[in-house]
C-alpha cells in the first residue's frame, strides 16, 4: 500500500452555475439554498462530496481500493459486512465467540477499520461512521477523514428565480379529457460564482486512513472535473473555475488556514451590477506577500 501523504494542504475552489439550481433545499420546496440574512447562495459540503464520489466511481470503476462506500442502492451494512467476511468472522457469531476473537487478536477492531479504509476511497478520504453493522460490540468503527470541505458560499448575493414550465404529457386519463397541458415549476439561479474552502490533514492520513499522494492527485482531478460527468438539466451549466492549493512543508502546517484563505480574493469588474457570467468578474488573485515561509502556492486551475 502507498505511503500516506506527508504534507498538510489547504485549498480554495471557485465554481459557478448558470441558469440552474446547484443545491436544492428540501426544507424550502427545493429552492436553491441561501443564507436568509445575506441572500448569499450556499452549497453544502455533502453536495460537493457526492460529486467527487461520482467522479471517482466513474474513472476508477473496477479498480481495487477505489470503491465508494456512500452510494446509491448499496446499504451501509452490506459494505460493513464485507470487512467481517474478509477477516473470516461469521455474521451470526455470539458474544462468547466475539470475546474470544478479541482476546486472541486485540487488534481486530483496527483490522476491520483498515479494511474499510483500504477498500473504499471515500472512507480513506472523507472518513465515515461505520458502526451500524454491530455484532456483539464489534463493528468497523468511526473514522475522521483527512479531507474536509466547508460549505460553499456565493461571492455575491443571489436571487432565485421561479420558472413556470408546461408539458404536453398529462398524468392521468381523467385529466387528459379536460386539458391538453400541465403546468410545473423549477427554481434557478440566473448566475452565481461560489467559493469553497477545504483542508487536507497529513496527520490524520498517517494515523488513521492511509490517504496517499496518489489519492490526493485523484482528489484534485475530481474537484476540477466534478461537474463534467454529472450533468443535470436541473443544475444548469456548472463549471469549476479555479483550484488554488496551499502546500505546507510539514505535517502539521506552517500557518493558520484562515490567513491563507484571506489572501485569495475576486471581485466584480467595474460597472457590473448583476453578474451573469464568469467574465463579469476580474482575475482571482492571491496576495503572495501574505503567504508565510514554508507554504507553497500551487495554481492547479486558474
Amino acid at each position: 500500500m502507498a505511503e500516506p501523504i506527508k504534507n498538510r494542504y489547504d485549498f480554495v475552489v471557485y465554481f459557478d452555475v448558470e441558469n440552474g439550481n446547484p443545491n436544492g433545499d428540501p426544507d424550502a420546496g427545493n429552492m436553491p439554498r441561501v443564507d436568509t440574512e445575506t441572500s448569499h447562495g450556499i452549497v453544502t459540503d455533502v453536495c460537493l462530496k457526492r460529486k467527487i464520489r461520482n467522479y471517482v466511481e466513474t474513472v476508477k470503476e473496477g479498480d481495487p481500493g477505489f470503491e465508494i462506500y456512500i452510494k446509491d442502492g448499496v446499504p451501509l451494512n452490506t459494505s460493513d459486512g464485507r470487512a467481517f467476511a474478509e477477516l473470516g468472522i461469521d455474521p451470526g457469531v455470539g458474544p462468547a465467540e466475539i470475546k474470544k476473537l478479541k482476546k486472541d487478536d486485540p487488534a481486530l477492531d483496527v483490522k476491520l477499520r483498515d479494511f474499510m479504509c483500504q477498500t473504499f476511497y471515500d472512507v480513506r478520504t472523507f472518513g465515515a461512521v461505520m458502526t451500524t453493522f454491530v455484532k456483539n460490540n464489534l463493528n468497523c468503527g468511526q473514522v475522521r477523514g483527512p479531507v474536509q470541505l466547508a460549505f460553499a458560499r456565493s461571492v455575491d448575493p443571489v436571487i432565485a428565480k421561479e420558472v413556470t414550465i408546461t408539458r404536453v404529457s398529462i398524468t392521468t386519463e381523467a385529466d387528459a379529457e379536460k386539458k391538453t397541458t400541465e403546468m410545473g415549476r423549477k427554481y434557478i439561479v440566473p448566475y452565481a460564482l461560489y467559493r469553497c474552502e477545504g483542508f487536507v490533514s497529513a496527520n490524520l492520513a498517517r494515523k488513521t486512513t492511509g490517504f496517499s499522494d496518489d489519492d490526493l492527485e485523484l482528489l484534485w482531478s475530481a474537484i476540477i472535473n466534478m461537474f463534467e460527468n454529472d450533468r443535470s438539466a436541473a443544475r444548469g451549466k456548472m463549471a469549476t473555475r479555479a483550484l488554488i492549493v496551499f502546500k505546507h512543508d510539514s505535517e502539521l502546517g506552517c500557518a493558520p488556514a484562515h490567513k491563507l484563505f484571506d489572501a485569495v480574493s475576486v471581485s466584480k469588474r467595474e460597472g457590473v451590477v448583476a453578474p451573469r457570467s464568469f467574465s463579469d468578474y476580474g482575475d482571482i488573485v492571491v496576495d503572495e506577500s501574505a503567504i508565510p515561509a514554508g507554504v507553497e502556492v500551487k495554481y492547479l486551475l486558474k
